[in-house]
């Protein structure tokens, strides 16, 4: 990989509005509290509550009651400290500890209990039930199912990008670096946003019937959505990504694929996010053109798509905001020279 001299983030040149919520701060400050009294984190806490998980919440949640902005903001603080401590077990080798988390936690979303006792008191697994339960209730039949597919989804790209810093992962010719394409379908789980949309669109109190959710033209849009927040989001990670030698970065991988250098990576990255901010702009007309042809007129289902629509706008620019401008992750010293967050518990994922 080459060297990264120097790094700024480009501007993306997102054409969209975004309003936050007036209580976002308060809702950052609550599942701040919620991260702790679950024990997920114990010391560096005003760290912690620096990523700014309320903030986030509260600019893609749209005109959701306070009470879901909190909700979606423990859920991104819980999602923050799993992604954290998969990645401590990653750095030392114990990846096979992991096992026991995710059984515990896929068994719950399946059946509504945990067998396991010692899994029961896991901080990770026990923050999950209470959020899980929580979330499930606010949910249609409907939505439900589509975040019950969503989490195991989000689980499994943890273990393939675990796959990818291992000797073994990776396609022939770059030992544990996946050819972009791969990585790119990986990477729209392993952002972990679907089941966060899926939690959104719940609270706005939306239901997009499932032949229009299935249309191609309607996958097509969710697909170009979160490939530039997860895209963005590989170039404002970068400096640690880099400095840790993690292979799950688009800029990165470019970079060793097309032999050029991270800065041309980094431009190369900016034009793909340009080109699937337009192609998400054309996908809107197609899907209200194929919406027409097949006959779709019904006022409150047409609305709930075009309000999902309007959703996903707010997912990307409100992301991109939270990055620049509400988050200490990307700008702090531990994070941009590869090293493990302070308030990453050692013992967590053994904890019993």
């Amino acid at each position: 990989m080459t060297r990264l001299d120097s790094f700024s983030v480009p501007d993306f040149h997102l054409p969209f509005g975004n309003s936050k919520h007036p209580q976002a701060a308060r809702a950052n400050a609550e599942a701040t509290s919620w991260v702790v009294r679950h024990e997920l984190v114990t010391d560096a806490v005003e760290q912690f509550a620096g990523i700014g998980f309320g903030h986030l919440a509260g600019r893609v949640s749209g005109e959701v009651p306070y009470e879901k902005v909190v909700l979606l903001a423990e859920w991104m603080a819980w999602s923050f400290v799993l992604d954290d401590q998969h990645d401590h077990l990653i750095r030392t080798g114990d990846v096979a500890a992991w096992d026991p988390v995710t059984a515990a936690i896929t068994e719950h979303l399946r059946t509504g209990r945990t067998s396991s006792a010692s899994a029961r008191r896991n901080p990770l697994v026990s923050g999950f039930t209470d959020l899980c339960d929580r979330i499930l209730d606010g949910m249609t039949d409907l939505t439900a199912a589509r975040y019950r597919a969503h989490v195991p989804l989000m689980l499994n790209s943890l273990d393939q990008e675990a796959g990818n810093r291992g000797a073994g992962g990776g396609s022939a010719g770059g030992a544990g670096r996946p050819a972009v394409q791969d990585y790119v379908l990986m990477r729209r789980h392993s952002s972990q946003l679907l089941p966060m949309m899926d939690m959104v669109e719940a609270g706005l109190g939306l239901e997009v019937p499932q032949h229009i959710h299935d249309l191609p033209e309607f996958q097509a849009l969710i697909a170009s959505a979160v490939d530039v927040i997860s895209w963005g989001n590989d170039v404002f990670s970068l400096p640690k990504e880099y400095a840790c030698g993690d292979n799950n970065n688009l800029v990165s991988l470019i970079s060793f694929w097309e032999k050029c250098s991270l800065a041309d990576a980094v431009r190369t990255v900016e034009g793909r996010i340009q080109t699937r901010i337009e192609e998400y702009l054309a996908g809107e007309r197609r899907l209200s053109e194929t919406l027409d042809t097949l006959g779709e007129t019904d006022p409150s289902v047409r609305a709930a798509v075009t309000r999902c629509v309007r959703s996903y706008e707010d997912w990307m620019i409100g992301a991109d905001l939270w990055q620049r401008y509400e988050c200490t992750r990307y700008s702090d010293e531990r994070f941009a020279a590869g090293l493990e967050s302070a308030y990453t518990r050692p013992d967590l994922v053994s904890v019993a």
